[in-house]
């Protein structure tokens, strides 16, 4: 995918963000496979791959204060939760930030 499209897509990651923040932070915290590389990489990089994006969490917004990969996830993607305001939300940022990106060229 990283290397498939480029800066002009939009991205949209839908999860509920709440893992550990040992598989966001630390090399090989995978709960499936070892990877040698830390979550916040991959999160970098999709976030650099793709300047246009948001998550969509499908937990209810007040529930997110309890898990601190909610917060670490938000440092990389603007959060939305995923209801018919949160989708409204999210689209108008993914404009936004689609214009700001043409603008700039």
């Amino acid at each position: 995918m990283l290397n498939k499209f480029n800066k002009d897509y939009k991205l949209i990651i839908v999860g509920d963000a709440a893992m550990s923040p040992y598989e966001i932070l630390y090399e090989g915290a995978s709960v499936e496979h070892y990877n040698p590389e830390a979550g916040w990489v991959w999160l970098q990089r999709f976030r650099n791959a793709f300047p246009s994006s948001v998550w969509l969490n499908p937990m209810p917004q007040e529930n997110w204060a309890y898990y601190p990969s909610n917060q670490l996830i938000q440092k990389f993607f603007p959060m939305f939760s995923l209801t018919l305001e949160g989708l409204t939300k999210a689209v108008k940022q993914l404009k936004a930030k689609a214009t700001a990106i043409s603008d700039s060229n």
